[in-house]
C-alpha cells in the first residue's frame, strides 16, 4: 500500500514537470498560439481591507519569469482608387465698381438773386499739346444793391479774367498767368444824421444824390518755375499794377527764387525774397490835392536746415532782410533803412503715430504792405494811406495735432504774436467843413494807422472725413490784444468761429453749409453837434454777429446741374464795419453746364 502510494504521487509529480516543460517551450516557439482556459473558483470571494500604500512612479517588479517585449513592425497595403470628380474652376470675386465720373476740360455758371444780384462764371481748359495747356477764367458777381436805412447808392461789381499757360518739360515745370480785375464800390456808409447839420440858408449839409462809387483796376503777371536735380529747386514772381478812380496807383514786383545746396550730407535750402511796392496818391484828408509818393523795398535771404530723427522733426532756419521806406509828402522826402533779423526754428514729435504729433515754432518775418492788399480787405478805404511794412518780430506757438480715429482729426495751437507797426482799420472823421465836396470824406471811409500790437491767441479744429459723400469742418479763435500807442485794437475780433460742411445726398442731390460767428470789434465814431457844428470822438462797440448760408444742387445729367443758394439766413442787418450795414436775407438761382469742344 505504501509503495502504490508512492508511485502515484511520482506519476503526478512527473506529468506537472513534463507539463511546465511543454508550457515553457510552447513561449519560445514563435509559430505557437495562446489558447484558453477555464478557471473554477471553488471557494468565494472574501474582501478584506488592508493598509493603503502609495504607488510609486516606477513601480519594481518582482515578478520572477519576464519576458523581452516582441518589436511589432506596421505596414500599409495602399490600393490607388479611381475618382470621377473634377473641381471646378475658381473665380474672382465681382466688385461693384463705382461707375467713372467724366471730366469735362470747360464749364459755365449762371445764377441770378435777389438784390438784382447776377453770378456768372466761364473756365475752360486747352491741352495744346502732351506738355502744354491753356487755361481761362472769367468770373462776374454783382449786385444791384437795395439794403434798408441806406441813403446813397450801395450797388456793387466784381469782374476777374485769368488766363494762364503752363509747360512741363524733362527738368523743369512752368506757369504763367495774366490776371485782371475790375471793382466797382460805393461808400454808402454815411450816418443819416449828417442829414440834421444844418448849412447856410437851412439847406442840408450833405446831399444823398452825391455820387458815392469809386473803382479800383488791377492787372499783374504772375509766374512760377521749378526745376528738377538743380540747385535752383523753384522760384515764382509778380508785376502787378493797382490804381483806382482817385488817382491813386501802386506798382508791385515780387521775386522769390529758392536755392538748395547738399553739404556734409544734408540738404540747406535758402530762400530769397526781393520785394518792391511804391506808388502814390493825390489826395489828402483835407480834400486839398497833394501828392505822396511811397517807395518801399525789402530785401532778405532765409537759410534752413532740415533735421529728421525717427519721430522728430526740426527746421533750423534764420531770416535777414534790409528794408528801405521812403515817402514824399508835399516836396518832403523822408527815408529810412533798417535791418531785421528772425527766427525760423519748426519742430514736430510723433508721440503716438498719427494720433498725436506734439509741435512748436518760433518764427518771425518782415510783411509787406501795399494799398492793393489794404483795399481787398477793406474796400471802403480812403484812398490816401501812410504804406509801410510790419515788422513780425516773433510769433511763438505750441500745440498738438493728430487723429481722433481714422475719420476725424484735430488740431490745437496756443501762440504769442508780437508785432511792430501792425496795420488797424479805423473809422475817419466826418469832415464837416469840407463835407459833400468828396465821396470819402463824409465819416465813410477808412484809415490806416499802425501800433505795436502783442496777441494771446488760442486755435482749435476739428476735421471731420467720414467718407467720400460727407465732410465737415469746425474751427475757432480767441484772441487777446494789447496795444501800445492806440487805446484799442481797432476793428479786430476777440472771438471768430466758422463751420464748414457739405454733405452728397443721393448721386443726383448735394447740400453743403457755412456758418460763421464775428465776434465784438471797437472803432473810433465821431458824433455831431448840429448847433455847434463840432466833431467829438468816441469809442463804439460793434455787436458780435453770426452769418448762416447754405446751399443745395442737384445734378440732371453729367453735364448739366442745378443749384440754389441762401445766404444771411437769419436776416441779420450786421455791420461788417462800421456804418455799413449787409444785404439781408439772400437767395440766388442758377445753373451749371460742364462741356469739351
Amino acid at each position: 500500500m505504501m509503495l502504490q502510494s508512492i508511485n502515484y504521487k511520482t506519476l503526478v509529480l512527473f506529468v506537472m514537470v513534463f507539463a511546465f516543460a511543454k508550457a515553457v517551450h510552447a513561449q519560445d516557439d514563435p509559430d505557437s498560439t495562446i489558447g484558453t482556459e477555464v478557471v473554477n473558483v471553488v471557494k468565494p470571494y472574501t474582501p478584506t481591507i488592508s493598509d493603503a500604500f502609495k504607488v510609486k512612479a516606477t513601480p519594481k517588479l518582482n515578478d520572477s519569469i519576464t519576458t523581452a517585449k516582441k518589436k511589432v513592425t506596421y505596414s500599409i497595403f495602399s490600393v490607388p482608387v479611381a475618382s470621377t470628380f473634377t473641381p471646378a474652376k475658381g473665380k474672382a470675386a465681382n466688385v461693384k465698381k463705382a461707375p467713372k465720373i467724366k471730366l469735362y476740360d470747360n464749364y459755365a455758371t449762371l445764377g441770378f438773386g435777389s438784390f438784382t444780384s447776377i453770378l456768372a462764371e466761364f473756365y475752360s481748359n486747352f491741352q495744346i499739346s502732351r506738355t502744354e495747356d491753356f487755361g481761362v477764367f472769367l468770373k462776374h458777381n454783382s449786385s444791384q444793391g437795395g439794403i434798408d436805412d441806406v441813403i446813397v447808392d450801395d450797388f456793387f461789381y466784381d469782374t476777374r479774367l485769368n488766363l494762364n499757360y503752363g509747360a512741363r518739360e524733362r527738368d523743369m515745370s512752368w506757369r504763367t498767368d495774366l490776371d485782371v480785375k475790375h471793382q466797382v464800390f460805393n461808400w454808402y456808409g454815411i450816418d443819416s444824421s449828417i442829414l440834421a447839420v444844418p448849412d447856410i440858408g437851412d439847406a442840408p449839409l450833405f446831399n444823398t444824390d452825391t455820387d458815392v462809387a469809386h473803382s479800383y483796376f488791377t492787372a499783374g503777371i504772375n509766374g512760377s518755375v521749378s526745376f528738377k536735380d538743380a540747385i535752383f529747386k523753384e522760384g515764382r514772381g509778380t508785376i502787378r499794377y493797382f490804381g483806382d478812380s482817385e488817382n491813386s496807383s501802386e506798382i508791385r514786383a515780387l521775386a522769390k527764387p529758392t536755392l538748395e545746396f547738399p553739404i556734409a550730407g544734408e540738404n540747406i535750402t535758402t530762400g530769397v525774397t526781393v520785394d518792391y511796392v511804391g506808388g502814390s496818391f493825390e489826395n489828402d484828408i483835407s480834400n486839398v490835392t497833394t501828392a505822396q509818393d511811397y517807395s518801399i523795398i525789402n530785401a532778405g535771404i532765409n537759410p534752413s536746415l532740415v533735421i529728421l530723427r525717427d519721430d522728430l522733426t526740426v527746421n533750423l532756419g534764420v531770416a535777414a532782410f534790409v528794408s528801405n521806406v521812403s515817402q514824399t509828402v508835399n516836396d518832403t522826402q523822408v527815408s529810412d533803412t533798417d535791418v531785421f533779423i528772425y527766427p525760423k526754428v519748426t519742430a514736430s514729435y510723433r508721440v503716438v503715430g498719427d494720433y498725436f504729433i506734439a509741435y512748436a515754432g518760433l518764427e518771425g518775418d518782415l510783411r509787406q504792405n501795399s494799398y492793393h492788399d489794404f483795399a481787398q480787405e477793406n474796400p471802403f478805404i480812403a484812398p490816401l494811406q501812410n504804406i509801410r511794412p510790419t515788422d513780425q518780430q516773433y510769433d511763438g506757438y505750441l500745440g498738438m495735432k493728430g487723429k481722433l480715429s481714422n475719420n476725424v482729426s484735430y488740431n490745437l495751437r496756443a501762440s504769442y504774436l508780437s508785432e511792430s507797426g501792425k496795420a488797424l482799420f479805423i473809422n475817419n472823421n466826418s469832415s464837416f467843413a469840407t463835407a459833400g465836396t468828396a465821396a470819402w470824406l463824409n465819416g465813410n471811409s477808412f484809415s490806416v494807422i499802425y501800433d505795436d500790437v502783442e496777441t494771446l491767441g488760442v486755435f482749435g479744429e476739428l476735421n471731420f472725413d467720414v467718407n467720400n459723400n460727407f465732410k465737415m469742418k469746425i474751427n475757432g479763435q480767441y484772441n487777446s490784444y494789447t496795444t501800445d500807442g492806440q487805446q484799442e485794437a481797432w476793428n479786430l475780433p476777440e472771438l471768430t468761429a466758422s463751420i464748414f460742411g457739405d454733405y452728397q445726398i443721393t448721386e443726383q442731390w448735394f447740400a453743403g453749409v457755412n456758418l460763421f460767428f464775428v465776434g465784438e470789434r471797437l472803432d473810433q465814431a465821431f458824433a455831431a453837434d448840429p448847433t455847434d457844428i463840432l466833431t467829438t470822438s468816441q469809442t463804439i462797440t460793434l455787436d458780435g454777429y453770426f452769418d448762416a448760408n447754405a446751399h443745395v444742387g442737384y445734378r440732371i445729367n453729367d453735364r448739366l446741374s442745378a443749384f440754389g443758394r441762401v445766404n444771411n439766413i437769419l436776416n441779420s442787418n450786421y455791420q461788417k464795419w462800421q456804418n455799413y450795414p449787409v444785404q439781408g436775407l439772400q437767395g440766388m438761382l442758377g445753373a451749371t453746364y460742364r462741356f469739351d469742344f
